[in-house]
């Protein structure tokens, strides 16, 4: 047992010690604080406990989505790519703004973001033709994927997406966020409760279709660090460079949109209507064009209209009596219909008005509460409310009703085997060569 002069010797000699080893490495020991975000406190989600997320595509549409998504505690946006310059200048600022650092890392390939292992999930808000390639290439690379609307510019380019999806194990959300909306939901609830009594006839209101097979002039291509063109067109067939479809002249050609556009809509409205049918596991069978829109047939009878609105902001079609808002539709019961759109109002026939009226403020274009959805289901690994399912059904029902309009006659469709029946012409255009080498087979 040491003396208490011991003892004192040897913890001088350790106070010693520690004095010399810190002059001589020029440091000073000073306590350790933990921000109490770190821990996932004050309000705070923990780093642990977060969604991680790359964005591809930062378009009107990519700024939006980032817009709402961006206040969620509970997910860090990290990385963002596009293949223009401003762009993704652009949304790192709207990161790095949001989050009060300089941590957001701009990128102009996409596989930069999708090597990167610590990312969870990926908000795909590419123009149309990368939406189905490029989701199917972040679930391969294993992560989850919200992806906007339309998914994909064929029928084949739909099977695929879904079929990925399963393939890998990913949780995937279209944003059809419509069916997150509760004007929307409330009518889905009435069509399906019976209080419509039995419904008969649905309408989605979808654009007039429009399609170009022609090119804007050549322009000399800019650097690539500026615009990278040949990874802009992706999938798509080569084409002289235009300033103008950066801008949003792409939409209505028919190498950069498909199905004529019906989709810009129809995604929309074609699938609230696959919902108040019970729908989802199904389509409808018939498709028949005719000057005012398409109109289907479900196995169980009920008629589905597809209306064309030429203008979303003009006249609305005979059928739609009301002021709605934008996307709006109409289901029709024995005892009474409903409808409703953008703008939240609920309209019913007069047998329902004094006990049905509701009327909901929150707009049926917001994507919160469907990002929200998506999130939770990251967690939870279950099915997103616009899950791959419901999504290939809704999809794939646009192209066939599309293919009436641009074949001009009646098309039958078979919806277990998803191919057209005995129609050899149909089924030729459910799908398109791409260019090398974006290939769907991943």
């Amino acid at each position: 047992m040491k003396s208490s002069s011991q003892q004192s010797q040897s913890r001088i000699s350790r106070r010693r010690f520690l004095k010399r080893s810190l002059a001589a490495s020029g440091t000073l020991a000073v306590p350790c604080f933990v921000p109490a975000r770190a821990l996932g406190r004050a309000g705070t989600v923990a780093p642990s406990e977060r969604i991680v997320v790359g964005v591809i595509g930062h378009g009107p549409r990519g700024r939006y989505d980032l817009s709402v998504m961006l206040p969620e505690k509970d997910v860090q946006f990290v990385a963002v790519c596009d293949v223009q310059r401003d762009r993704r200048r652009r949304a790192k600022e709207m990161v790095d703004t949001h989050y009060g650092n300089q941590d957001c890392t701009m990128h102009r390939d996409m596989f930069e973001v999708l090597d990167r292992p610590d990312i969870d999930a990926m908000l795909i808000a590419t123009g149309d033709r990368w939406h189905a390639l490029a989701s199917i290439l972040a679930m391969k690379a294993g992560k989850d994927v919200y992806s906007e609307k339309p998914c994909g510019m064929t029928i084949r380019e739909i099977q695929a997406l879904a079929e990925a999806v399963d393939r890998y194990g990913r949780v995937f959300q279209a944003g059809t966020q419509r069916r997150s909306q509760e004007n929307f939901q409330y009518a889905a609830y009435l069509a399906q409760s019976g209080i419509l009594g039995r419904l008969h006839t649905l309408h989605a209101s979808v654009y007039v279709p429009r399609r170009t097979y022609d090119w804007l002039p050549a322009e000399p291509e800019p650097p690539r660090e500026v615009c990278d063109w040949d990874r802009w067109l992706g999938p798509s067939p080569w084409r002289p460079f235009n300033k103008l479809y950066l801008q949003g002249r792409w939409r209505g050609h028919y190498d950069f949109e498909g199905a004529a556009n019906f989709l810009d809509w129809g995604a929309h409205t074609l699938d609230l209507c696959q919902w108040a049918n019970q729908s989802d596991h199904t389509m409808p069978i018939e498709y028949e064009a005719n000057k005012d829109g398409i109109i289907g047939r479900y196995a169980n009878g009920v008629k589905l209209v597809c209306d064309f609105l030429p203008d979303p902001f003009g006249d609305r079609s005979p059928q739609y009596r009301t002021s709605t808002g934008t996307c709006p539709v109409r289901y029709i019961g024995d005892e009474g219909w409903v409808e409703t759109g953008d703008n939240g109002e609920i309209v019913l026939s007069e047998s329902l008005v004094k006990t049905q009226a509701r009327r909901f403020k929150k707009p049926g274009t917001s994507a919160a509460g469907h990002g929200r959805n998506f999130f939770d289901c990251v967690k939870s690994r279950a099915l997103p409310v616009c899950n791959q399912n419901i999504m290939r059904r809704s999809h794939i029902a646009c192209f066939a009703a599309e293919m009436s309009w641009e074949l001009g006659r009646k098309v039958t469709f078979d919806p277990v085997k998803e191919r057209f029946v005995n129609d050899a012409e149909a089924n030729r255009r459910i799908s398109r060569a791409t260019r090398e080498p974006w290939s769907f087979n991943v």
